[in-house]
This record gives structure tokens, sequence and C-alpha cells, in this order.
């Protein structure tokens, strides 16, 4: 029987075996496919943040073939309410997340991993912590809320500092909500996703509190 160490290892080599694949597969989507589940993504999105009406919110810049589209923060952002603030991640040296305002496309640096980042100031890691709402990337999602990211561990650290009761969504792509991922202790679920075909989905498994 494997000792602890043994099936931590197990676990991390699932997990790049895992990313592979799915990195794999969202590189075979066309251009039109993307472009089409970009749009669905993001309705489902506008829909969640017109009810809810969040004061402040956190979202991410998709990149290459992310979900969400690139002018993800331009569509979430027009449809906050007046005077309500939209973040965006900075990725910190430790490879930790820090958060900055989003002001628009055309304040943004780039920033290492093929990143755009607010040229704002930043208001430190906590900020991530008081948003209302919080849309961050994954590769895939279990329907017990377990995210995979790509391995670097900076969600899982900024997810630690969430409230249990703020509402976490994950945007994906078709086939990408599946039934069980590889985890480990530290991995923090996540409440819903919203995919193409069915919007918004809350894992019940994973439901605030």
């Amino acid at each position: 029987m494997p000792d602890f160490s043994d099936r931590a290892q197990v676990t991390r080599e699932a997990k790049f075996a895992t990313r592979t694949r799915l990195l794999a597969r969202r590189r075979r989507l066309g251009d039109a496919e993307r472009a089409t589940a970009a749009r669905q993504v993001q309705a489902g999105l506008v829909a969640l943040v017109r009810r809810l009406r969040p004061r402040r919110m956190t979202a991410y810049l998709p990149i290459a073939t992310e979900p969400g589209g690139a002018d993800l923060p331009t569509v979430l952002h027009a449809a906050l309410p007046e005077g309500a603030e939209l973040l965006l991640p900075v990725l910190r040296a430790d490879l930790d997340l820090d958060w900055a305002p989003w002001t628009g496309p055309d304040d943004l640096a780039a920033a290492g991993r093929g990143m755009r980042e607010p040229t704002a100031p930043p208001l430190g890691r906590a900020a991530f912590a008081t948003a209302d709402l919080v849309v961050l990337p994954a590769l895939a999602v279990d329907r017990r809320g377990v995210r995979l990211g790509r391995g670097g561990g900076s969600y899982d650290r900024a997810l630690a500092r969430v409230p249990a009761t703020t509402l976490t969504v994950v945007p994906l792509h078709e086939g990408e909500l599946v039934n069980a991922l590889p985890a480990e202790p530290h991995d923090r679920p996540v409440h819903a996703v919203v995919t193409p075909a069915d919007g918004l989905r809350t894992l019940d498994a994973a439901a605030p509190r």
C-alpha cells in the first residue's frame, strides 16, 4: 500500500496528464467555435452580474484558448452597476496574485506568461477577499467543485483568502465540467461554472455556505 508521499506523487502525475490532455483539446478548437463559445459564456456571466449587482468583482483577461474571449473584462465591466469595481489579477514574483482595477482595454501592460495586466496601482492580495463575486480561470472543474488550474498554485493561494460565502465561478468550454479530477489537500473548490451550452451551473457539493 503506498504511503502518503507516493499518493501525492501519483496525484501530481495524474494532474499533469490531465492538464496536457485538456490543453491539447483546447488547441484543437477552431476560431469560429471559440468565438461562439466566448459569446455564450459572456452571456451567462453578464446575466449573473446583472442579477447579483456586485459592488466589486474579480475576473481575468483570457489568453490564447481560455474561455470567455479577450474582451471579457470589457463586457463584464459594462454589466456592473454604476460605480462598481472590476479587479483583474497582477502576478507577483512569488506567483501569488495581487489585484488592480480594470480601467479599460487601453490601460494594460504586457506581463509574464503571455498575460496582460492593469496599469492601475495594485490594491494588495487581500482585495480578492473583498469581492462579492469571483470569476476565475481553470482548465476543468469536477462536480464536487474541484478545479484544475495550470499548476502554478496562484489561484489556490488566492482562493484560500476568500470567504466561503463568496460565489466563485469558472467559465469553461464544453466538455470541461467532468465527473472527477485528481485533487490535493490545498485545492480549493469553486461553487459554479458557466458553459456555452448550459450557462450557469451550480455545483451542489460546493454550494456557498
